[in-house]
């Protein structure tokens, strides 16, 4: 079992940068695939991005790619969130997850959930 806890939200003006983390309890960590997801007012949670057990292969929704880095450093048991060129639209309360694979852009794909972080783009 895995505690997944986020931090880095905030508010930013479009155009701006925010990086969010993931914090793990337990010594597993490597052990999960590792994704983000994003929740906006009026919408479905959303796949943002994920990334596999060593952090060798990752995958981006397309609405990020290019903007958004996810990477991890399992000695710290950390999950990272880079954004860049935010946007409005980005705006959202962002969470992280952990799984065993399989699905990687379905929400079901993963075991473990954070509380999420607000992140609010101004224009």
């Amino acid at each position: 079992q895995v505690q997944l806890v986020e931090s880095g939200g905030g508010l930013v003006q479009a155009g701006g940068s925010l990086r969010l983390s993931c914090a793990a309890s337990g010594r597993t960590f490597s052990s999960y695939f590792m994704g983000w997801f994003r929740l906006a007012p009026g919408k479905e949670r959303e796949f943002a991005a994920s990334i596999n057990w060593s952090g060798g292969n990752t995958y981006y929704a397309d609405s990020v790619k290019g903007r958004f880095t996810i990477s991890r450093d399992n000695a710290k048991n950390t999950l990272y969130l880079q954004m860049n060129s935010l946007k409005p639209e980005d705006t959202a309360v962002y969470f992280c997850a952990a799984g065993f694979g399989g699905t990687i852009m379905r929400s079901d794909a993963y075991v473990y959930w954070g509380q999420g972080t607000q992140v609010t783009v101004s224009s």
